[in-house]
Parts: structure tokens; C-alpha cells; sequence
């Protein structure tokens, strides 16, 4: 079904598969060098054309638009505010698909999305209202083009399949492209990922995308690289099936994608209207590929992500045939993300030998797509839900798709069967919206399934279970009352209707300055809506306290900084600051602030010991070998370690919230995402390394841990910092802390202490 090469391979006239050189001069009679065919992917080509440094080895990128929801555009403007924006100068779009749900917290959701649009009309953006689209989807009807280049403060930001590459990051990059800055990262690698074959009816592209994660997750095979789509089995899958597995690339922890375009491709520009923006991307007739994904579309059957995470792939056929033993493993492996906060258990799923499930949803940039909802009316026409404990939600990812489901009467026939039809929204996809009851278990074609996505509460002892399937399976459920169904188990006529586009729908209701600001505009704040607060350069020396200590083998951005009802906090730094780590280590928050106090008494110009009683043995440990050490070049702080942090989300807030608590850096084994580790560094935090075994760490929580002369380290731009360790019994260890790679602006922004410092001068 699915191989993985174990080494860099050629792919020639874009369908022959050569695993070395000679098989190349063989096929080719030609001589072909690796370093020129590593240039005919169509990666090489867009990133080129969007570099300006001159060195594709160390690309800086400038993006042709950029994109962000109601969760992130607040704080992106308002840091870029604060760094000196007087206008927009390429296309932004902040669209209101996440905190759409305004009772949640009073007004504050709504007065976000006034200020979205009054920056909109202010510095020359688009503002989508809520309930229009959500931000995925609005961007492949209205911002796609072929060989462009969008940057999105969501980490589904994925337009590959459109021919464009999209890259999802955390706001701190998208104000560097609104203050006429750049992307700046080495050349990534790019991964083929080639298909074969055509899916098997019944098949969706969730069935596709999952079968990839499972392959390509665990052993980081495409981490921080581009996936290159290409092979013959891509002409047979229609643009929006493409469009569904695209956007799961996130969750294989990639950077971004792209795929080869062709005339199903120009059809769907041509029915948004938009053909001018249509481009034929192809890889040149001898392309290098440092990997290659080798997917037979044919083989793949109709999957399930068990909880929880995406890539704990089976076969529905798998999970049915051995349901108890399958259950188990979901259990033992939930301990290591539940710390044991609340029995878990699945095995009152199994009902008669089938496994039960109590609810159904098809939602958001990957569920809600035209031909996905169009199937599972197909499936359910004819049916109903019952009247039991399972229930069936659709979101169709737009109001164009909403409407055309109307008049196609999909909608109609998804009613009918007991579905409750809905506006787009992303709420199930981040665990504010379809929150199932306590102990329920959801099957989703939504993004992720992690702890929380589904909106429970670990630490109030709530806990629900979310698997990930396609559509059809979701439907071929639902028809079957709730228990799972395969899709390919059901005997269905696909009516394959066709799509159109009103775009008057986006014309009569959007607001789009075509880029002219408005400086007469007043921006609208809400009382929620505060500044960011005064954050300091990087002292000389730094002394750190461990206040959280994290050994799970990967931690979302979830777990650091969780979603739900608490994004409505998301334009108040220091409220949004109080949820950091809730649902992970409630007493983070806490230790945190008792660390500030010292912080803050050397602010003041007070002895950082007074303060806080605790330092004083510790200060006089670090004074037996640096006498000279005292407030006028010491900063005291807070650190977290975790194993392997930043998986999920791009949300900078898992950053920025540390930062306001007055963190200064993490440790890890290694960072999950790029985009991750850039937002600690944006905020001004040390992304810290250690090699030593997590289990066997020199430092633990309560432990300090001393880094002299880290400004020096920094500004000299050496690789590792000598650090020591001074534990409860005043003990005090040598260890060693890495940086990894970090680019001269990079180590200036650490200095100054946050990108909006970098900015400022």
C-alpha cells in the first residue's frame, strides 16, 4: 500500500522511478547530476522565484499573501502595530472562523471581529464576516494561484493542490511580512509523494491522507520538508479529493506541499472564476526527490485515526475483525497523554461485538468540501440516524458550498435522515463546538484528535474520544445507527454532482479594500483587546527555574496553551497567560509567577533575593565561582522542559504565554515543528537543546539552572552554552545546553528580547 525509500531517488518525465544514477544514465542516456536535478522539483522552482537573497541555500521569502482567522489576527496586528505598520502591503485576509460562537465569553469574540474589520478598512485588508467560510476554504475559492506563495497563521495552511505553496505558522512571521521583512529558513528537502492507482469506491481523500500520516508521522520521514505530490495515480483523483488529502499534510509535521496541476485543476479555477490564476506545474523531465512516498491508491480501504493522535492508523476492517484488542492498545497508549487524570476506558463501545459510537461530524478545511458532503448524502439518502444517543452534525466549509447544496438538495437529503446541517465553522475541529458528552466517543473527518480537540476537560475529570475517518465512513455510520461502518460495505450510487460558484455570495457580503488603506479609521477595541506588555532584552547572565517537567514522548501546542473557549481570551495576553499548561500541569502558572517576582524586583532595582527567599542559597552558590553576579546583569526566569514540544498548531500563544509568565526559554530533546521553535524565538525564549536522556536528566523541576554570559553566547553566535545545575541540596552540575541553527536575525531578535524589541531598534 504504502513505501517508504529508504534514499534520495529520481523521477523521470514524472513518472519513472530511478533509485540512483546509473539507473538514470540507463534510462536517459544522459549524464545527470544530482545538485542540477535536485533543481527540477517544482518546489525548487516556486522558492526560487520568491527568494531574495540571492543563496537558495538560505532562502529569504517574501510571500505573495498572507491569511488569518479570528484566534490570531488580534495579537498578529497588534504586534505589528507596536513594531511600526502603517499599511498592508500585500494582500491579508482575516476571516472569523474560529471564534464564531459569540456567547462564549460576552462580547469579546465579536468585538475581535470588529477589530478585524476595522483594521481591514484601516490598513487595507479583506475581512470575511463569520459564518462565510472558514479560512482554508476561502482561500482556495478566492486566494489560490498557481506557482504563488501564501503564508497563514494556521497550521493547515496548505494550498498544494491548487498548485500553490502554503505554509502555516505562528503570527510572529506573518508580521514579518507585513513590515516588508522575510521568511528565513535553509532550503528544506523535498519528499515525492508518489501515487499510483486509483482509490476503490467508498475511498475518500481522508482514507488517503490518514494512510500517509500513519507512514510517515512516527519516523519524521517528511519533518520540515515539502511534500512533492506527483506519479500518475494524481490525474486520477478530482481537485477537491487533492484538496482533502492536502491539507492533512500538516500532520505528518511537514512544512509545506505542492502538487502537479492539470486540467482538473484549470476546471476548478475556471469555476471560481479565476482561470487567470491557473498554472500548469509539472517536475522537469529529470527530478532529484531526498525521499519518496511510494502510495498505491488501489489498495488503500477506509481508515480510522484512534485516539489520540492522527496517526494511530488502522483499517476499519482491522478494528472491527479485532475490537477488543485494538481498544486495548488505544487505552494503553491514552495513558501516556492522560497522566492518569481520568479512568479511560473504551471497551462500553462494544455493543453486540460492533463498536458503538455516539456521534458523527463532518466539518471544517477538510471535511466540509463540496464532494465530501455530496458523498455522505449519496450514502445516508434513504436512512436515518435513529433516535438514540448518536448524533450527526455537516459544516460545509462555505456559504457558496452551503448554497449549492441547497439547490442540489444534498442538504435536503442529509436532513432528512436526522443530520443537523450547519454554517462553517471550525468549533469541532479545536473543541469548541458538537462537544460530546462525558466518556462519548466521535468520529470526525475533521484535522485532529488529540486530548481536548473534542472539548473536554482533563482536570475537571471530562474526557471524550475522538477518531478520525472519511466522510463516506462517517455517513455509512450514521446509516447504520451509530455503528462502524467501512463506506466500501455499502452498495451506494454516487450521483457525482457537478459545483458551481456564486460568487456575488462573497461579493455582496465580504469586505475587500482592494488594498487601499484608510488612515481616517478609527480601529474598534474591546475591553478584552489589550497591548502587549513590556518584555526585556536578554540579560548578560540568566538564571532559570524548571517550573514544568514534561515526558511524554511528543506535547502539543494543545497541552502548552489550550484550545476551546479559551481562545476567546486570545486578544488579552495575560488572561489568555492564566490557561497556559492548564490542562497539563495546572500548578505551572503559579510557579511561574512566583519566579516573576524576582524578575520584577530586579526591574525595580531591588536584589532579586528579597524578593524571593529561595534565590538567596542559590545566588550564594553561583557567587563561589561569578563573585561579580548581581542585579545589573542577572535575569531570573522560568523555563519548561519537555521531550519533544510543538506538535499541532501554530498558535503562537504556546510561546507568547510562557513569555508574559516571564519564561525564558525551554528545554527539549528535540522541537517538533519548525514552526514551533520559531515561535519561541520570535518571543524573544531560548530554544534550548539537551542530548541527555529524559529520563535521566541532570535538572528537575525546582531545580535552578545558571547560564553565564548568555548574552555573550548569542551575540558571538556560538552553537552551545555551558550551563550549571543547582539543585534542593545546593548541589551545583556542569551541563551543557545547544541551540541548534539559528540565522544572525534570529540571534538579534533573542537579544533584543521579541520581535516587536527587534523592531522598535
Amino acid at each position: 500500500m504504502i513505501r517508504l525509500y529508504d534514499k534520495g531517488v529520481y523521477l523521470l518525465n514524472g513518472t519513472e522511478i530511478a533509485e540512483d544514477i546509473e539507473e538514470v544514465r540507463a534510462k536517459t542516456g544522459k549524464e545527470i547530476q544530482q545538485s542540477e536535478a535536485a533543481k527540477g522539483t517544482m518546489a525548487y522552482r516556486i522558492l526560487e522565484a520568491h527568494n531574495t537573497s540571492g543563496n537558495m541555500e538560505r532562502l529569504q521569502i517574501k510571500f505573495d499573501k498572507l491569511t488569518s482567522h479570528d484566534i490570531t489576527f488580534v495579537g498578529i496586528i497588534q504586534t505589528a502595530r507596536a513594531s511600526g505598520l502603517e499599511r498592508f502591503p500585500i494582500p491579508y485576509v482575516l476571516t472569523n472562523c474560529h471564534n464564531s460562537l459569540c456567547a462564549v465569553g460576552g462580547t469579546i469574540n465579536e468585538d475581535d471581529h470588529m477589530f478585524g474589520l476595522t483594521c481591514a478598512k484601516k490598513y487595507g485588508g479583506v475581512y470575511v464576516p463569520p459564518h462565510q467560510a472558514v479560512i482554508h476554504q476561502y482561500a482556495r475559492e478566492m486566494l489560490a494561484g498557481g506557482g504563488k506563495m501564501i503564508l497563514g497563521s494556521d497550521s493547515h495552511t496548505r494550498y498544494g493542490a491548487l498548485g500553490t505553496m502554503a505554509m502555516g505558522e505562528g503570527g510572529p512571521e506573518l508580521v514579518k511580512q507585513l513590515l516588508n521583512k522575510t521568511y528565513d529558513i535553509k532550503m528544506p528537502g523535498v519528499t515525492a509523494i508518489y501515487l499510483d492507482g486509483e482509490p476503490m469506491k467508498g475511498v475518500g481523500p481522508q482514507d488517503v491522507a490518514l494512510a500517509i500520516i500513519g507512514a510517515t508521522f512516527g519516523n519524521g520521514y517528511v519533518n520540515n520538508k515539502v511534500m512533492e505530490f506527483v506519479g500518475p495515480g494524481v490525474e486520477k483523483l478530482s481537485a477537491d479529493f487533492r484538496i482533502g488529502v492536502d491539507v492533512m499534510t500538516t500532520e505528518t509535521t511537514c512544512l509545506s506541499s505542492i502538487w502537479k496541476t492539470d486540467e482538473k485543476i484549470r476546471e476548478f479555477y475556471e469555476i471560481h472564476g479565476r482561470e487567470e490564476d491557473y498554472k500548469e506545474l509539472n517536475p522537469e523531465a529529470a527530478a532529484y526527490y531526498d525521499g519518496m512516498v511510494y502510495v498505491n491508491l488501489s489498495e488503500i480501504k477506509p481508515m480510522i485515526a484512534m485516539p489520540f493522535h492522527p496517526s494511530n492508523v488502522y483499517t476499519i476492517d482491522e478494528v472491527n475483525a479485532n475490537l477488543k484488542d485494538v481498544l486495548h492498545d488505544v487505552e494503553r497508549k491514552a495513558l501516556v497523554s492522560l497522566d492518569g487524570a481520568v479512568d479511560y476506558t473504551l471497551q462500553d463501545k462494544i455493543v453486540d461485538g460492533k463498536l458503538y459510537v455516539e456521534q458523527g461530524i463532518i466539518a471544517g478545511c477538510a471535511g466540509g468540501g463540496f464532494e465530501n458532503i455530496c458523498a455522505a448524502a449519496d450514502i445516508i439518502r434513504g436512512k436515518y440516524i435513529g433516535s438514540d444517543e448518536f448524533t450527526f452534525s455537516v459544516y460545509p466549509a462555505s456559504t457558496p458550498i452551503y448554497m449549492e447544496l441547497v439547490k442540489n438538495g444534498a442538504v435536503a437529503e442529509l436532513m432528512q435522515a436526522g443530520t443537523i446541517v450547519k454554517t462553517a465553522f471550525c468549533g469541532p475541529c479545536f473543541g469548541a463546538g458538537d462537544t460530546p458528552a462525558n466518556n462519548a466517543f466521535s468520529i470526525r473527518h475533521s484535522t485532529r484528535n488529540f486530548p481536548n480537540r473534542e472539548g473536554s476537560k482533563l482536570q475537571s475529570g471530562q474526557i471524550a474520544s475522538v477518531a478520525l475517518m472519511d466522510a463516506r465512513s462517517i455517513a455509512a455510520t450514521a446509516a447504520n445507527k451509530g455503528f462502524l461502518t467501512p463506506a466500501t460495505d455499502m452498495d451506494v450510487e454516487y450521483k457525482g454532482r457537478k459545483y458551481h460558484f456564486d460568487q456575488n455570495i462573497y461579493a455582496n457580503r465580504v469586505f475587500d479594500s482592494k488594498g487601499a488603506a484608510d488612515p481616517s479609521v478609527e480601529i474598534k477595541f474591546g475591553p478584552n483587546i489589550k497591548d502587549w506588555p513590556a518584555m526585556a532584552a536578554l540579560p548578560e547572565n540568566l538564571l532559570l527555574k524548571v517550573v514544568s517537567e514534561i515526558h511524554d514522548p511528543v506535547t502539543t501546542t494543545d497541552e502548552l496553551i489550550p484550545s476551546g473557549e479559551t481562545s476567546s481570551y486570545r486578544s488579552n495576553p495575560l488572561g489568555l497567560a492564566e490557561f497556559a499548561l492548564s490542562r497539563k500541569d495546572p500548578a505551572y502558572v503559579g510557579r511561574a509567577k512566583e519566579v516573576q517576582k524576582a524578575e520584577r524586583a530586579i526591574e525595580a532595582g531591588e536584589c532579586p533575593a528579597e524578593a524571593l527567599e529561595e534565590l538567596k542559597p542559590v545566588m550564594n552558590k553561583i557567587h563561589e565561582a561569578y563573585p561579580e553576579i548581581d542585579r545589573t546583569n542577572l535575569g531570573v526566569g522560568s523555563a519548561i522542559f519537555a521531550v519533544k514540544p510543538g506538535d499541532g498548531s501554530a498558535r503562537e500563544q504556546a510561546a507568547s504565554c510562557q513569555k508574559v509568565l516571564g519564561g525564558w526559554a525551554n528545554i527539549a530533546n528535540e522541537y517538533a515543528t519548525k514552526r514551533y521553535r520559531s515561535n519561541l524565538i520570535n518571543w524573544g525564549m531560548l530554544p534550548f537543546i539537551t542530548e541527555e536522556n529524559h529520563e535521566a536528566l541532570s535538572f528537575r523541576n525546582g531545580d535552578y539552572i545558571f547560564v553565564p554570559e548568555i548574552r555573550k553566547v548569542i551575540g558571538e553566535k556560538e552553537s552551545e552554552a555551558k550551563a550549571y545545575v543547582i539543585g534542593a541540596g545546593e548541589e551545583c552540575k556542569e551541563i551543557v545546553l545547544r541551540l541548534g541553527d539559528l540565522t544572525d536575525v534570529e540571534r538579534e531578535i533573542i537579544l533584543k528580547g521579541c520581535l516587536i524589541n527587534y523592531y522598535r531598534g
